[in-house]
């Protein structure tokens, strides 16, 4: 559905590049989620390794971060995909230099935006969780790293989730990528 039903006007706006606020309050949830996952990270395998910087450090560690921007890109995609499977619209994808989003004119239900939403988080989330534990002796750290950024870099899924779960049941909700609106009859 693209056209708001009769008698639907926007009650919530969700814009985290001009509103502050907002961003602040998401960014703050990020840096809280990773502070509490690495102390629980810190719990369940302690680093007691002797640190090298080497030839193959830097390797790891590009290695690390070509999965971070993959882990970006499939987290955006899997919106997509949802958005699409919801409304038979094509998503459209960006970025901002912040944020890397995953948009649509089209208006998705309550039900429908909680889906979209925690999708990312929870499929790539088993999936990391699953390969961490199968490598725990190997890569523990590189793939919980992974995990942590999941986590806090669904900060504001988390923030979009909160707002809607507590919006009425007939809310509809448009996300352009960078902002959203809420709509109701109410």
């Amino acid at each position: 559905m693209t056209t708001l039903p009769n008698g639907y006007r926007e009650v919530r706006r969700v814009d985290l590049m001009r509103n502050r606020k907002e961003a602040v309050i998401v960014n703050l949830l990020a840096l809280l989620i990773t502070g509490a996952l690495m102390v629980l990270g810190f719990v369940f395998c302690p680093p007691f390794i002797e640190i090298k910087i080497g030839t193959h450090t830097i390797f790891n560690m590009a290695f690390w971060m070509i999965g971070v921007i993959a882990y970006m890109i499939f987290h955006e995609l899997i919106h997509g995909v949802f958005m699409k499977a919801f409304s038979g619209k094509k998503p459209h994808y960006g970025f901002t230099g912040l944020y890397a989003y995953a948009g649509s004119e089209a208006l998705f239900s309550r039900k429908q935006y909680l889906t979209i939403a925690f999708a990312p988080v929870v499929i790539l989330g088993l999936v990391i969780a699953v390969l961490t534990v199968a490598f725990y002796e190997t890569a523990f750290w590189y793939l919980y790293l992974l995990q942590v950024v999941n986590l806090s870099g669904a900060a504001g899924d988390f923030y979009v989730g909160f707002l809607i779960a507590r919006a009425s049941n007939d809310v509809v909700v448009r996300d352009l990528g960078t902002d959203m609106s809420f709509y109701s009859s109410r």
